[in-house]
């Protein structure tokens, strides 16, 4: 990888600015990836005296981040200031936030940044100040447009062991049901097994297919939508030459032995997707975004207003999200 990633400061509240202290503190033990933050430069010197740690912090341009790397941690200012206190967004929260991800995603469309890593947002801080959007994954979409249509974003989870998609997302469970489609299961598979091969160098993916119902609905006797929804969408994957195999009843697809049968889990709404995924990793999960013209992880977690600033962060989430990134720009490159 021969450009540095841009991680976006997220919520200057949350433990963004720990674990981004911690993963560069940690940058030769963990051979991470060069990486910059965008975001506050002030914020993050206040969070490494608040977490009593001796920290360089260097503001640079871009093209300089790689370089200062090595020795301290480098900052690629937004102009935004971010004032709040750990634990307590303030008025400048979702500014800044909003801000850190646009510019991040102006740095890697403008062939600048490598990849994209986000920093965890509060989305209820976002939404006081306007935020239109469901969370990361529809805003990183919107960002994504280039005078067309919006690209449809797909949400993986990701571990060495297990990597998860959920087919609809951020609505509640009676949404999901009522929203789900044949086509729609069909279109988060395509865009899943492209960027399976293209991004994380999987020749030929190998789809598991949850039921909605337990037991993937028993033939009808259990719910018909299985019948209906999901076992048509199969077929159509089938026939374009994709390995894909279900409906399969989801709670006998994530022991271990079933996880080697396939490389990736289609599921039907959020919690059957990633139960499994936080149950198995939860400190190591990451948060992937298919489906952008740009490479984008993210830590599997939240903001955690409860331990920011008290050093009890654990930057595991956030480092495998750095190498993830890093994997996947080189694919897509090569």
């Amino acid at each position: 990888m021969t450009k540095p990633l841009a991680l976006s400061l997220g919520e200057p509240a949350g433990i963004g600015p720990d674990i981004t202290i911690a993963a560069w503190l940690r940058r030769d033990a963990a051979q991470l990836p060069p990486f910059y933050l965008r975001g506050d430069r002030d914020c993050i010197v206040r969070r490494a005296r608040a977490l009593g740690v001796e920290l360089p912090v260097a503001e640079v341009a871009i093209e300089d981040a790689s370089t200062a790397f090595a020795s301290a941690l480098p900052v690629v200012a937004t102009g935004l200031a971010a004032t709040a206190e750990p634990g307590r967004p303030d008025d400048t929260s979702a500014a800044a936030a909003i801000g850190a991800i646009r510019s991040a995603v102006d740095d890697v469309r403008s062939g600048r940044a490598a990849a994209i890593v986000t920093n965890p947002i509060a989305k209820s801080v976002l939404y006081k100040a306007g935020f239109a959007h469901p969370g990361h994954t529809e805003f990183l979409a919107e960002l994504a447009r280039d005078g067309g249509a919006t690209p449809q974003p797909v949400m993986m989870l990701w571990c060495p062991s297990l990597a998860v998609v959920p087919v609809t997302i951020h609505v509640s469970l009676r949404d999901a049901i009522a929203q789900l489609t044949t086509e729609m299961i069909v279109s988060t598979a395509r865009i899943v097994v492209r960027d399976l091969q293209s991004r994380l160098g999987i020749a030929a993916p190998r789809l598991a297919i949850a039921g909605l119902n337990p037991h993937a609905g028993e033939d009808g006797s259990l719910g018909t939508e299985d019948r209906s929804i999901v076992a048509p969408a199969v077929e159509i994957l089938r026939r374009e030459g994709i390995d894909a195999r279900g409906p399969l009843p989801a709670d006998t697809m994530f022991h271990a032995a079933a996880r080697t049968r396939y490389d990736c889990a289609i599921c039907m709404y959020h919690d059957q997707a990633l139960i499994p995924i936080k149950t198995i990793a939860f400190d190591e999960g990451v948060n992937v975004t298919l489906g952008l013209p740009f490479v984008r992880t993210s830590p599997d977690h939240g903001t955690a207003f409860d331990i920011a600033g008290t050093g009890r962060a654990d930057p595991s989430s956030l480092i495998a999200a750095m190498k993830l990134a890093a994997r996947m720009a080189d694919a897509s490159r090569g």
